[in-house]
Formats: structure tokens, C-alpha cells, sequence
């Protein structure tokens, strides 16, 4: 495996639950980066890191990408954590997006080698921008 994928992803939210949004990155397919963002109603700032995540590896899923080293970057460290197995998903609430995020990365992990890793938020403005943007009214769909 050589071609590399690199995706960003970033959730927010104004107020803890308050209104939410996502955006990502995906980087070194044939095409040109992919950006996404859009606002995805009121939830906490954690469920909004699930979903950013799990609207990027939709994305992957949706190309059948086969051979790729996939990083998933995020300035999430406790989704980091409980995706790679160090922390317990304690909250009821996200149980169910993590479940679905694990099986997405299982699926894609058939085919490719997919890690999950934490960053500085400082090395993830882009995606962060695009989740600002959601908020603010400005849609990447």
C-alpha cells in the first residue's frame, strides 16, 4: 500500500448541546480535496465529532476505495481514544454513532490500512473552518 488518503474532520457546536455542524477534508484521492460542510441540527460538540467523522468515511465508502494507507486526523482526543480502544464510550448518546463509526472503519479497514489519529486543534484549522462556516450558514454539501 502507497497512496495515502488524509482526512480531517471536525465537529462544533455553540453551546453544549446547542446548534451543531461538521466539516472534513479528504485529501489524495485522483480529484481535487473534497470538502464538506453542512449544520447537523442541535447535539453536543462530541456527537458532532462522530458525525463529521462519519460523514467522511461515508464519503470513502462511496468511492470503494481499495489499496489506500487512510489517516483520519481529528483535534477530537477522546474520540481518538475511544476509536482506537483506550477510553470507554460512557455516554449512552454516543453509543450508537460510535457503533456505527467502529463498523464503518471495519469495513474500509478490508481493503486499506485505516488509523485514527488525535491532533492539535492548531493543525486542524482547515476542517475547522468548514464547521464554523456550517454555523454561520454556509453549506459544503
Amino acid at each position: 500500500m502507497n497512496k495515502q488518503i488524509i482526512v480531517h474532520t471536525d465537529g462544533a457546536s455553540r453551546g453544549n448541546p446547542g446548534p451543531a455542524a461538521i466539516g472534513f477534508i479528504i485529501e489524495g484521492l485522483d480529484e481535487k480535496p473534497i470538502e464538506r460542510a453542512r449544520r447537523i441540527g442541535q447535539t453536543t460538540n462530541n456527537q458532532a465529532e462522530y458525525a463529521a467523522l462519519e460523514a467522511a468515511l461515508t464519503q470513502l465508502q462511496e468511492r470503494e476505495i481499495d489499496g489506500y494507507e487512510v489517516t483520519i486526523l481529528t483535534d477530537s482526543q477522546l474520540m481518538a481514544h475511544q476509536l482506537n480502544g483506550l477510553y470507554r464510550v460512557k455516554n449512552a448518546d454516543l453509543r450508537p454513532v460510535f457503533e456505527r463509526v467502529k463498523e464503518a472503519i471495519r469495513l474500509l479497514n478490508r481493503q486499506n490500512s485505516l488509523t485514527v489519529s488525535a491532533i492539535l486543534r492548531e493543525q486542524n484549522q482547515q476542517a475547522d473552518r468548514l464547521a464554523n462556516l456550517a454555523l454561520d450558514g454556509h453549506q459544503l454539501v
